[in-house]
């Protein structure tokens, strides 16, 4: 049986997510606060690929107030950081020769974790939503990366920490692992046989 193609998403997957405490605290607001303020479409449309960072900042907020952009950005790059266990367990499966891919919802700051953390080590950085124009859970953001692979989706194998787009893409006809830690991960990769047993 051949092994799947393994498509990581990013955030809160391998890398620690500063959008809930370190955007919020930036300026001087609760999460719930930052989540009433901010742009509703701004992140999804820089995810997109649509606004430029310049654009993105600028209507970072609904009633457009200045901030100092290249501070907010510098809270946000200092911020990434692998998530426990994940930087060993990617390498482990790297030297194993998997097909290891990122699956990722982001603006191009993927740029930044790359600069700052390497995970091209590991995957490629082949489906991030501001190259691709797709966010998950958008069918289309699972069954064109598998085209893109020349396989079907059902050789794909999703881990991502939402359940909403491991239900996406179970849908499609993939597999996905519902990310809650390294060790529970390694032990259902290890149930399909992609590890040695823990």
């Amino acid at each position: 049986m051949s092994r799947p193609v393994l498509l990581f998403d990013v955030m809160d997957t391998l890398v620690y997510e500063p959008f809930h405490r370190e955007m919020p605290a930036f300026f001087g607001l609760s999460f719930d606060e930052l989540m009433a303020a901010k742009h509703p479409l701004a992140w999804v449309e820089f995810e997109l690929g649509h606004l430029s960072e310049e654009g993105f900042l600028r209507t970072f907020f609904r009633d457009g107030r200045v901030f100092d952009h290249a501070a907010f950005k510098r809270v946000v790059i200092e911020a990434y950081r692998w998530l426990p266990g994940m930087d060993a367990l990617l390498g482990e499966l790297a030297a194993q020769g998997e097909r290891i891919h990122a699956l990722s919802n982001y603006p191009f700051w993927y740029r930044e974790i790359e600069a700052r953390l390497g995970l091209s080590r590991y995957l490629a950085w082949s489906f991030v939503s501001c190259d691709t124009g797709v966010r998950k859970p958008d069918e289309r953001a699972f069954t064109g990366p598998a085209e893109r692979l020349g396989v079907e989706p059902g050789a794909c194998l999703l881990i991502d920490d939402r359940e909403s787009n491991c239900a996406a893409a179970r849908r499609t006809g993939m597999d996905a692992v519902c990310f809650t830690g390294a060790s529970d991960l390694a032990l259902e990769l290890a149930r399909r046989g992609l590890l040695a047993a823990r």
